[in-house]
């Protein structure tokens, strides 16, 4: 891990609503409005995209918690943001307050928890699941 990675980096994601990341699409509801599943993805991407720059060659970041409030449905059409900032550091350990907004409102806030990983080690342990 870089030494620069420290509280108070921003991150940032956008979308435009369209029929793929409906509640529909996404098969967790019946409206074709954004689904609960791609905003929390796009917080995730907003989250990772903060800390990315940060990371020594091999290493990545997964999510490992989402706390969220849904708090408004954002219909296809609409553009919808993503923003993210690291609250803690605590070893491989990193929070994120996120909020996302779209053209009109916010549409959700929340705190993301995400670990650093070595990306060859982490996929090895998962392939040795698969053959369990």
């Amino acid at each position: 891990m870089d030494s620069q990675l420290s509280v108070g980096i921003l991150g940032e994601a956008t979308l435009t609503v369209d029929e793929s990341n409906t509640a529909i699409a996404h098969g967790s509801g019946t409206v074709s409005v954004l689904a609960t599943p791609a905003l929390i993805a796009l917080m995730e991407k907003a989250a990772q995209n903060s800390v990315a720059p940060f990371l020594v060659t091999g290493s990545t970041t997964v999510g490992t918690m989402v706390n969220i409030k849904h708090l408004a449905a954002t219909p296809i059409g609409l553009n919808v943001a993503a923003a993210s900032r690291l609250t803690e550091v605590d070893g491989r350990r990193l929070v994120f307050e996120v909020e996302v907004k779209d053209d009109v409102e916010i549409v959700a806030t929340g705190v993301h928890e995400r670990f650093i990983i070595k990306v060859d080690s982490f996929m090895k342990r998962a392939a040795n699941k698969s053959k369990s």
